[in-house]
Parts: C-alpha cells; sequence; structure tokens
C-alpha cells in the first residue's frame, strides 16, 4: 500500500485549507485498482444494477451505495494508507466512515447540481470540518466524460449553492488511479458527460466521530461480512467510542459484539484514573 509521508501531508493540507480540494495523483496501485474495476463489473451484473431515478442521482448514472455489503475489494478502500492518514489529519483519529458508493454518469448524463455534501446540517457557514470526501478515478476523469465541477475556495463562503443556481466552476480533471479529495462544504457537482463512454469513481466519505453517517453500515452490511473487516474498518463503520463517550453501550465498546476487546477506557474510567493520579 502506499504510504503518505508528512510533507505531502502537510502540501495537500495546505491545499485543502486555501482551495478547499486537493487531488493525489496517481496513488492508487494498479493492482488494486483492476481489483476495484473487475469486483465492480461483477457486482452490476450479479445484481442488474441499473441508471438511478432521481435528476440529482442522475438519470443516466449507475450508483451503487454501501458498497461494503457487496465485495471484499471494496474494504479495502476505507483504510487505504495512501488517504486514510490525511483524512485523520483533518478531522481527527476518531474520524467514521460515512459512506462508500460507486457513481458512475453514463454517456448522455446531464450535469449534476451543485451543492456541498454538508448542506444539510443545520449549523452556520463556515464551520469547523465535519466531513470530507474523496472520490476515486477507476477511469479517466475528463471535461468530456463529466469529471466533478468544483467552486474553488467556496468552503469558506457563509451559504450553500442553490440547487437551480448558475456559478462558475472549474473542472476537476485526473487519471485513472488518482483521487480527488474536498471538504463537505466546498461547492461540487457531477459534470455533464458527453462523451461516448462511462465515467467510473468510487465516493469514500469521512466524517467526525461525533456526527452521524450517511450510511447505516452497522445494520447495512451483513454481521459476518463485519466480523471479517480489519479492526480499523470496524472502528470506522462504527464499532467504536468516539473520545470515551459516544457510541458506547452499557458503558462497553461496540467492538466487542464482533468479538474484539476493547482496547481504550470509557470516560468515567478514565476520570477516576486521573483523579486518583
Amino acid at each position: 500500500m502506499t504510504k503518505m509521508t508528512k510533507a505531502a501531508i502537510a502540501d495537500h493540507l495546505s491545499q485543502l485549507d486555501q482551495h478547499g480540494y486537493t487531488v493525489l495523483e496517481n496513488v492508487i496501485p494498479n493492482g488494486l485498482l483492476t481489483e476495484l474495476k473487475a469486483a465492480l463489473a461483477q457486482i452490476e451484473g450479479e445484481h442488474h444494477i441499473g441508471y438511478r431515478d432521481t435528476a440529482f442521482e442522475g438519470t443516466r448514472t449507475t450508483r451503487i451505495y454501501n458498497l461494503l455489503a457487496y465485495h471484499p475489494a471494496f474494504a479495502k478502500i476505507p483504510i487505504f494508507d495512501g488517504i486514510l492518514r490525511l483524512m485523520e489529519k483533518i478531522l481527527d483519529p476518531g474520524l467514521q466512515l460515512s459512506s462508500l458508493s460507486a457513481i458512475c454518469p453514463g454517456p448522455g448524463q446531464e450535469p449534476q447540481p451543485l451543492h456541498s455534501d454538508s448542506q444539510m446540517i443545520p449549523l452556520p457557514r463556515p464551520h469547523v470540518p465535519l466531513a470530507v470526501n474523496s472520490m476515486w478515478a477507476l477511469t479517466d476523469f475528463t471535461e468530456e466524460n463529466g469529471a466533478t465541477r468544483i467552486v474553488p475556495g467556496s468552503h469558506r463562503l457563509d451559504h450553500d449553492p442553490d440547487y437551480d443556481g448558475q456559478y462558475d466552476s472549474i473542472c476537476a480533471e485526473m487519471s485513472a488511479g488518482s483521487i480527488l479529495v474536498w471538504h463537505s462544504t466546498l461547492w461540487h457537482g457531477g459534470g455533464h458527460n458527453r462523451s461516448q463512454m462511462r465515467r467510473d469513481g468510487i465516493a469514500c466519505y469521512y466524517c467526525a466521530g461525533w456526527i452521524r453517517q450517511q450510511e447505516n453500515q452497522q445494520l447495512g452490511v451483513p454481521v459476518e461480512r463485519l466480523r471479517g473487516f480489519p479492526r480499523r474498518l470496524q472502528e470506522l463503520c462504527g464499532f467504536s467510542v468516539y473520545r470515551g463517550i459516544y457510541g458506547h453501550i452499557e458503558n462497553a465498546d461496540p467492538i466487542e459484539l464482533l468479538g474484539r476487546k476493547r482496547t481504550g477506557k470509557m470516560v468515567w474510567q478514565a476520570s477516576d484514573d486521573s483523579g486518583n493520579s
């Protein structure tokens, strides 16, 4: 797996702070890229997944939600060291996986309305980072095939865009194997696919450990599959306790439900230990 250096992390953090987005060029190993494309094709064929039925999702777009429930290859994405360390720096190590989905606009797909990923959360803007999204390019992202449109610097604005508004934006072009990362408050949207080919991507969306996930992975992913995940992925799926209090079950770590031993202390135990020191 590709590891991100401290210097690279610092550079990407600077880009995110200034522009609201950054591109990790050619960081997905070829073997993993091939594996993910094959897994996507397999589950599309097995489950006969077609276009969505809303304009926002894309009536010429294949979207597959809850990818962790479908194929073991997708379990490698959220814990990929080439990006997870960056996400932990933006949020903190207690972050969670908010959603993991395939987004594949086909030929003729119209532009998606510009939006921000956290605009449904009723907090004044700008605010501290709540969530960070990433788009894994399984194919080249180009202007012609509808690469993601973004409005640089919009993460600093005090309002969200109107769905039917017209705004100046740029195209986030990148080659297959690259990853686009952006703050959840950045204005963005899928572009217009004018090509004759589908544009394939996987959105891996992280959120702070104290905010609700978009996808309920504790119920949406079969428990036997969850038990087979690496511990770090289990924690990202919500089988963890944020800062010793949020997410506990009767003062216990939910990861114990998956046969793991808890490693940290609940906040009350830590407080007792502090008082006895």
